[in-house]
């Protein structure tokens, strides 16, 4: 079988992470009245990269190295915001998803990158999604691709609601082992819809985290 992008059950079953129910074609903005959830969540300091410095600078956003192989290809196929703090928010909450598929390919999730990019439910949440792959005995080939993404601020611009759609239909698992991909028919499986909670690191630097992470899975209004 194929395996997913993110494995969310696995995610949901360890963290508690919230489960979004499918909104249809209406929208899903808020009033202004309205909170991000779990914006509250406070930062961890990210741990220096003890990798090679070898990676070309552009892999190496904030100093840390989020670079993945070839053959393990994310897209971000989305626009940047005006806002300058939703700017780094989205381009950081990139980063979080490629910091999973990194310590997915390195198989551990103790990688420099998992720590720069994540703190409380969102770091528990790309640990269980890097253990699942791992346990499972996979890693990833192909293209994911991001799309249609929104941005929203807290009052005082320090939370930043990240929301997109995933496309998973030509990503898929490969066994370490046998080298065997893994594939399936496209089906509404493939399409997922995000919102991460990015809060920015208290230092002053244009550096974000996610800190929650909600999903909502089989998202037709994806397709």
């Amino acid at each position: 079988m194929k395996r997913r992008s993110l494995p969310v059950a696995a995610a949901l079953a360890a963290t508690a992470t919230l489960l979004l129910t499918a909104c249809g074609g209406g929208d899903d903005k808020s009033s202004d009245g309205d909170k991000i959830a779990g914006a509250q969540q406070g930062s961890e300091k990210p741990k220096a990269s003890s990798e090679s410095p070898a990676a070309p600078a552009e892999d190496k956003p904030d100093g840390v190295d989020v670079s993945l192989p070839k053959d393990m290809n994310l897209v971000f196929d989305w626009d940047k915001p005006e806002s300058e703090n939703e700017a780094a928010a989205m381009a950081d909450a990139a980063n979080f998803f490629r910091a999973i598929y990194r310590g997915v390919d390195k198989r551990t999730t103790k990688d420099a990158a998992v720590a720069a990019y994540a703190t409380g439910e969102g770091l528990n949440y790309a640990k269980t999604q890097i253990d699942a792959w791992i346990d499972g005995g996979w890693t990833a080939t192909g293209t994911l691709r991001h799309y249609q993404a929104t941005t929203r601020s807290t009052t005082n611009g320090n939370a930043v609601e990240v929301a997109f759609c995933a496309d998973s239909g030509k990503f898929y698992g490969k066994e370490i082992k046998t080298a065997k991909v893994l594939k399936t028919e496209p089906s509404i499986e493939d399409f997922d819809y995000y919102k991460i909670i990015m809060v920015k690191f208290p230092t002053g630097t244009d550096l974000w985290q996610a800190s929650q992470v909600f999903v909502e899975t089989k998202a037709a209004k994806c397709q």
